[in-house]
């Protein structure tokens, strides 16, 4: 089966860069989040976890678990990849850790924000949990490979 989207040809830069700003403004959205740790035995310990986002404020927010392996991985490297949407309607994600926050001391508005848009709330939940705002530094959206050209709708974290 074919995408749909195709027979319309790529899209400008202008309709990307819409697109995936309404993905990730979207409620209930949820990312493939990859980090990666050193495991005891040197060799890289890649992860993949999908997590629900917030975007607010120009940033993915996440909640977990502070102990959690992508916790733990996240909090020590300072960076992860996500990716939303699926193979032909992709948003690929790389960022870096601005800060983290525990949720039992998170601002109203943060918590607020993200459990509207997220669609749960982690305040109830466990002691170890953390909102974990993440800068975006590259971002890039395709549908298609006559999209390819064109991915990069942020580099360094500034919009092209």
């Amino acid at each position: 089966m074919t995408n749909p989207q195709v027979a319309l040809g790529p899209r400008t830069r202008e309709q990307r860069l819409a697109d995936t700003l309404a993905m990730l403004r979207t409620p209930a959205r949820d990312a493939w989040v990859a980090t990666a740790s050193v495991a005891a035995d040197g060799t890289a310990a890649p992860y993949l976890v999908p997590l629900s986002l917030a975007w607010i404020d120009d940033r993915v927010v996440l909640a977990l678990d502070a102990t959690s392996r992508t916790g733990r991985s996240l909090l020590a490297s300072g960076t992860a990849r996500l990716s939303l949407g699926g193979t032909r309607d992709v948003v690929m994600i790389d960022a870096v850790l601005e800060r983290s926050v525990r949720v039992v001391e998170a601002p109203e508005e943060l918590a607020e924000g993200y459990a509207a848009q997220a669609d749960w709330d982690p305040r109830p939940g466990g002691e170890h949990d953390l909102y974990l705002v993440l800068r975006p530094r590259r971002v890039q959206a395709w549908r298609e490979v006559d999209e390819l050209a064109g991915r990069v709708l942020m580099r360094d974290g500034a919009w092209l």
